[in-house]
């Protein structure tokens, strides 16, 4: 499972009550929306799984709460997972990715405003595209959001532009789909960012939300 934002009782509900499949919950960083309810997740029995900076964030001691390290490999079941560095205004946030023994090779990419590393052989992805700059510079201008906080949006997110520059900076022969998530509810065109993205990936594009 990806992030402990959601709390667990919602979390049941979208897994059909079948908690007892999931072995371990990946956490990117400390924020509310991806680490809120990583307590509820431990206490109900799941391991979950972040770095030193991220645990320090969450600032919750349990034995089911396992630190990990940038480009070290570790496992949940059939799957290797490398945690990487992103850039985000947390503690030490990162990135996964995830090799299956099955032969899928997951990318998981959020709240960043820049990757540094290259992706041989990603068969499926899940890339977050924020905002489209034009559409959060307009917004600005007609006074519905403060500069100040689009500068932070700036510094801390992936926009169509960066998301298409990563896409083309990487091996694509193998993908097979990206799901697009973190769309901004103001600052971006769901449908405008998928045509986009389809146009570079050259497979199907979903977005997630």
């Amino acid at each position: 499972m990806l992030e402990a934002g959601i709390s667990f009782k919602e979390m049941q509900k979208a897994v059909k009550f079948q908690t007892s499949k999931i072995k371990g919950c990946l956490i990117t960083h400390e924020h509310n929306d991806h680490a809120k309810f990583t307590s509820q997740y431990l206490t109900h029995g799941i391991e979950c799984f972040a770095t030193s900076g991220t645990v320090e964030g969450i600032s919750v001691v349990h034995h089911r709460l396992h630190e990990i390290e940038y480009k070290k490999d570790f496992k949940i079941g059939t799957w290797t997972i490398k945690a990487f560095k992103v850039n985000h205004d947390a503690k030490e946030p990162c990135g996964y990715l995830l090799k299956s023994a099955h032969g899928y090779k997951l990318l998981f990419v959020t709240d960043t405003y820049y990757c540094q590393y290259k992706f041989p052989g990603i068969t499926h992805m899940m890339l977050e595209v924020n905002y489209i700059y034009e559409e959060m510079q307009q917004n600005v201008q007609n006074g519905l959001l403060h500069p100040g906080l689009a500068r932070r949006i700036m510094k801390s997110h992936f926009s169509l532009e960066h998301a298409i520059g990563f896409l083309r900076a990487n091996d694509t022969s193998q993908l097979k789909a990206v799901h697009l998530i973190h769309l901004s509810k103001n600052n971006s065109n769901a449908t405008i960012i998928k045509e986009k993205i389809q146009e570079v990936a050259g497979v199907p594009v979903y977005v997630e939300g």
